[in-house]
């Protein structure tokens, strides 16, 4: 119905007051009430005309040779049984880098002992005040702290030890110089750094690997990445990859799923399409099973750590494979993509 001039129309709070009432009262809205409410009708659709039949048409008339022409192969020079292309399940392959790809060439206590007698001269070098045999101190501290990143499953990075260790002999970290910090850490390091050479046929396999399309990657439990970073490069495996990760860039750890799913999603795969391998079936093979991606374990020498660690775990993570030389490896991963 038409508004007074002095008049507005309903807000729909006050709309919905009104029908409330009416549907209370028990009558219905008029024609004219409803169009005032809700607008006129909406127009009925235009009736569809009538379709209008088509005729089926006739068969093309061919002959014998006009009919070869069509199921003729018209690419012969490719063969008359063209092999179905093949879409790999396997997109990627992540590796472990210590004692999986690479083994050291001196015992590890010999190169901590070199690297921390080495450190504490330079840090003499520059004028700092130490105790006596403070390279002890820097031992203890290392070990300390990989012990503490694996029960916390927390990288505690090198650097931090370090300057954490020095505050109790006078060098807070307000006092400490970082350019100095730094370069004591990368001398400690320094002789383990340089002693981790590839597994035989180790970079073999890897060629092998890449050459056939398959992308790799290094994920590795590492306290400092930038010494990581230079192994990687010195024993050659660089080429091959298309990313490298150590925890002590991302602060979280095997086998925690979240260092692998860095992989994945620069990869864009999904967990069953990358194979995990290693030598600890705590960080490695759990790591794949958290994942939901295949696993090998490396049946190579190991340090004594993941030797117990192994025999403790060994009825609880099983791989989906294990082997002990690298060559064995091209061959599952085909077995799976195919």
């Amino acid at each position: 119905m038409p508004l007074r001039p002095d008049a507005e129309p309903l807000t729909p709070e006050e709309m919905e007051a009104f029908l409330s009432r009416v549907r209370a009262e028990g009558r219905s809205l008029t024609s004219e009430e409803q169009y005032a409410l809700f607008g006129p009708p909406k127009s009925p659709d235009k009736p569809v005309g009538p379709i209008e039949a088509v005729s089926e048409m006739d068969a093309a008339d061919l002959d014998a040779k006009q009919f070869s022409l069509l199921t003729e192969d018209f690419f012969g020079e490719f063969g008359s049984a063209l092999p179905p292309i093949q879409f790999p399940m396997i997109q990627g392959i992540i590796f472990d880098f210590d004692y999986t790809l690479a083994q050291l060439t001196h015992p590890r206590d010999d190169l901590l002992e070199e690297g921390a007698r080495n450190a504490e001269a330079y840090m003499l070098s520059t004028g700092m005040t130490l105790p006596d045999n403070f390279w002890q101190n820097i031992i203890e501290a290392r070990r300390f702290s990989e012990e503490k990143s694996a029960e916390e499953q927390e990288e505690h990075i090198a650097d931090d030890a370090m300057s954490f260790l020095l505050q109790f002999y006078g060098y807070p970290a307000s006092k400490m110089d970082p350019a100095v910090l730094r370069r004591a850490v990368d001398t400690f390091y320094a002789p383990e750094m340089m002693a981790w050479h590839a597994e035989p046929s180790a970079l073999e396999v890897m060629e092998t690997l890449h050459s056939q399309g398959y992308r790799l990657a290094i994920v590795s439990n590492y306290n400092c990445d930038r010494v990581f970073q230079r192994m990687i490069d010195y024993s050659g495996f660089r080429p091959y990859l298309d990313i490298c990760i150590a925890s002590a860039s991302v602060e979280y750890r095997k086998p925690d799923k979240q260092i692998f799913e860095l992989v994945l999603e620069r990869w864009d795969a999904l967990p069953h399409e990358v194979v995990i391998v290693g030598d600890s079936l705590l960080e490695d093979i759990q790591g794949a099973l958290n994942l939901g991606s295949y696993s090998v374990q490396m049946l190579v020498p190991t340090s004594s750590q993941v030797h117990y660690d192994n025999e403790q775990v060994v009825a609880q993570f099983k791989p989906d494979k294990a082997i002990s030389t690298f060559s064995q490896l091209p061959e599952i991963i085909h077995n799976w993509a195919y």
